[in-house]
């Protein structure tokens, strides 16, 4: 028995020296890189057993099918190359496989299987190099999703910083989020969750060890399908190259890529090329980028705009950096800078579209513009509002980006050819639309030991006031909107103005004030275009004020004066 012991011990010791030998990696069973979507790569189907005929000079190849039936005229691309499924769902394709992924532009009507959590699976990484032939299947799920809702995200900059507590803040506006993910389906939507990038913070990436797969992780508390777009912090800081920058999200999700849902056209687009001067491996360079659409990119556009027959179809495009600035109304009436540097070539690309709407972020504010007549611009204030500073501050009482809205998301939505749209506050009620002051009551001293630092960013609040003075911040609006002051039952005049909220100067400017520290430049409360002002007959009336959305929606607030300022305030 010892004899025999012995040997099955020697056989055993061998088994598991062949067993560590063997390459693992050529046979397919490599564990994912930091960073990569494992679920994502098992559902690449390399296959070894060729189920679709080969087809001259062509190196991707499958079927998109949906219970077993090919679907037809399903768009196709390597992020280069953009083509069609024929009658029997099949495609081919010459590809460079410079991108090292296949996706499908999912066809309205249907949905694809979910991945870690909340991915949809419409892409597939590639495994092999240009010289090899691939085949990538797709599987759609047939669904009725006519009537939608996008919950439109930006700004998350996570990034693990224990200072800021950045991660327990999220999970509050998670939890808001997911809250009204379960309103709106039980309002029959269906619903889906769409990036505007920024999803990480490029500076902690190394420090924090939290990089843009850490941030897509995190972001899986979202509990709807979640559609990822690339910002300029989502870029790797250790390199001076855009295309090597952007290697570690390319690695979970395309750059750019589009897709369908009900009556629209959905289209993300990366318009970041990252420039980051001076960066080096170990060395986090300046993080600069250039707003911007590459030639590569632009072309792909073209080609997946091509496709759309209907030119009067509603397109929506997801993007970071806005086409606008923030409008200017200082001089009484808005006027508009473009932002992207290429704007003459990007409005180009949607001409004779009568239906585009911009879904972008970047600035930490709300904003809209509507002045060419086939496209409309949406900037939305951040999910991490002023970078998460203002809850850290102000003990939790406000979590307020620089324009003063409240850090939140967009909603967006749809049923058939109609769509209507809101701003929703986290953790606060849909209808809470605007704040508004009683500039009487607005008076911020100065309790720093800087009079000159304290100056220069008090805007003109540092003085009491009793002109009875009210000023209204109603912060998604646009020009479709109406804004109303009632005194004892006559009508104020209402000035639409230019001017800083000062509920963000108390809660982020002065707060770093006063402990010593200068306020951040990118962070400082900004002047914003959706205030309005009027003035009140006495210190003391009840004055009545009312907003009035685009879609016929009235927003209330019966203002009792005097009112308090002061953080906790709405």
């Amino acid at each position: 028995m010892k004899v025999k012991n012995n040997k099955l011990i020697q056989y055993g010791l061998v088994a598991i020296l062949i067993f560590l030998s063997f390459d693992w990696t050529a046979s397919g069973c490599t564990s994912p890189e930091k960073g990569e979507n494992s679920n994502i790569e098992k559902n690449n189907n390399t296959s070894t057993t060729p189920t679709i005929p080969d087809k001259a000079e062509m190196n991707i190849k499958g079927i998109v099918n949906c219970d077993g039936k090919g679907i037809k005229g399903v768009e196709v691309s390597d992020g280069i190359e953009v083509t069609q499924t024929d009658a029997n769902g099949i495609y081919y394709m010459k590809s460079k496989k410079k991108y090292g992924y296949v996706f499908i532009s999912i066809p309205s009507g249907y949905e694809v299987s979910i991945s870690n959590k909340n991915t949809p699976v419409f892409f597939k990484h590639l495994a092999y190099g240009s010289s090899t032939i691939e085949e990538k299947d797709f599987t759609l799920n047939k669904t009725d999703n006519s009537k939608h809702a996008v919950i439109a995200m930006t700004d998350f900059h996570l990034c693990n910083r224990s200072g800021l507590n950045d991660l327990k803040q999220f999970d509050k506006v998670a939890a808001d989020i997911n809250s009204t993910v379960v309103s709106l389906q039980d309002q029959g939507y269906k619903v889906y969750g769409l990036s505007m990038g920024d999803e990480s913070w490029d500076l902690y990436w190394y420090s924090n060890n939290f990089n843009i797969a850490a941030a897509m992780s995190k972001m899986q508390e979202i509990d709807c399908p979640l559609f990822h777009c690339l910002g300029n912090h989502d870029n790797d800081p250790y390199y001076a190259d855009d295309w090597m920058a952007e290697q570690a999200f390319i690695k979970n999700f395309p750059a750019y890529y589009s897709f369908n849902i009900g009556d629209n056209h959905y289209i993300v687009l990366d318009d970041v090329k990252y420039i980051n001067n001076g960066a080096s491996i170990g060395t986090v360079g300046d993080r600069s980028f250039n707003a911007t659409i590459i030639d590569e990119e632009m072309n792909w556009l073209k080609k997946d705009l091509s496709l759309i027959t209907n030119k009067n179809q509603r397109i929506i495009v997801a993007m970071h950096v806005p086409l606008y600035e923030q409008p200017d109304v200082s001089k009484g009436q808005q006027t508009n800078e473009y932002s992207l540097e290429d704007y003459s070539d990007f409005i180009k690309a949607f001409s004779g579209f009568t239906n585009i709407h911009l879904l972008t972020g970047h600035t930490h504010n709300n904003y809209n513009v509507n002045e060419l007549s086939n496209i409309r611009e949406h900037n939305t204030a951040g999910i991490c509002a002023t970078w998460w500073w203002t809850n850290n501050l102000t003990n939790n009482e406000q979590h307020i980006c620089r324009d003063g809205s409240p850090g939140g998301y967009g909603v967006y939505l749809n049923n058939g050819s109609n769509m209507t749209w809101y701003y929703k506050g986290a953790n606060y009620d849909k209808n809470y639309q605007f704040r508004a002051y009683d500039l009487n009551q607005v008076y911020i001293e100065d309790k720093g030991s800087s009079p000159s630092v304290y100056n220069q960013y008090i805007h003109n609040y540092g003085t009491r006031s009793t002109d009875n003075k009210i000023l209204i911040n109603v912060w998604n609006y646009d020009k479709n909107w109406k804004v109303e002051a009632i005194e004892n039952g006559k009508e104020l005049a209402v000035t639409r103005i230019a001017a800083y909220d000062p509920l963000h100067i108390l809660c982020y400017d002065m707060q770093r004030y006063y402990n010593g520290k200068m306020p951040t430049s990118p962070f400082v409360t900004t002047k914003t275009d959706h205030m309005f002002e009027c003035t009140a007959s006495s210190a003391t009336s009840t004055v009545t004020i009312k907003a009035t959305d685009g879609f016929g929606n009235v927003y209330t607030e019966d203002m009792i004066r005097p009112k308090a300022f002061n953080m906790n305030m709405k």
